[in-house]
């Protein structure tokens, strides 16, 4: 059975790379004794992918990996056993079954799954708060071109940002947005706070802000009409 798990991560674990947070992982789900399904041949490894790796640095309530598991005593087992397995920095926040594939169908991965992320930033300090300019960020969005530059292999490029922005606005002091994310898109949430203070002609320190992902979506609508709905969602209690 494919089994998601939606966690957070905060604290000094916001600090440790992707491959470190895997490892810590599956090092937990071998404390726990839950029964992780193996791949085989000549090294086998635990089936497990993560939905859009997280940067260095930011914290998260909306996290998600993927297991397949070949035995279980139910969801809220798993989880307390996992949560008491993890370190400091993550919760185990919700565990839920995928639904079988209909016949000639693969599960969709949670990796595959994304196509929009929510995120929040805060001044790290607290002396500041974005409500001061809670009134700006409608002319902020209302723009047809947010500009941003963006490092690739032929170089920096500029890209326009606005079209990718789905919604954007200030509550109870932070900026929250949402934007496109996985193979729709990858905005990072830098992009937008530096237009946004560029918009503002704001100059703000490069580590003065916390940025903390919220929650990550799939898109069940179409391009026309997009339905966005957190990935928790495609899942079932069980």
């Amino acid at each position: 059975m494919k089994v998601r798990i939606k966690f957070s991560k905060y604290g000094a674990l916001r600090f440790i790379g992707h491959l470190d947070l895997m490892r810590t992982f599956q090092k937990a789900l071998r404390r726990a004794d839950i029964d992780v399904t193996y791949t085989t041949g000549f090294s086998p490894h635990q089936v497990m992918t993560f939905a859009a790796p997280l940067g260095m640095g930011l914290c998260s309530i909306g996290e998600y990996m993927d297991i397949e598991v070949d035995s279980h005593r139910g969801a809220a087992d798993l989880k307390e056993r996992l949560q008491a397995a993890c370190p400091e920095g993550i919760d185990i926040l919700s565990v839920r079954a995928l639904p079988e594939p209909e016949p000639n169908k693969k599960v969709i991965s949670a990796m595959a799954s994304v196509s929009a992320a929510a995120y929040a930033a805060v001044f790290k300090d607290g002396t500041r708060s974005f409500s001061d300019w809670a009134s700006q960020s409608e002319a902020f969005l209302s723009q047809t071109e947010i500009l941003s530059q963006k490092e690739s292999k032929k170089g920096t490029v500029t890209v326009n940002l606005r079209p990718g922005i789905r919604e954007l606005h200030v509550e109870d002091g932070a900026l929250v947005f949402t934007v496109d994310a996985g193979s729709r898109g990858n905005i990072r949430p830098e992009q937008v706070t530096e237009c946004f203070f560029a918009f503002l002609g704001v100059r703000v320190p490069a580590n003065a802000l916390q940025l903390i992902r919220l929650e990550l979506y799939a898109d069940r609508g179409t391009p026309e009409k997009p339905d966005f709905v957190p990935l928790e969602a495609l899942g079932e209690e069980f």
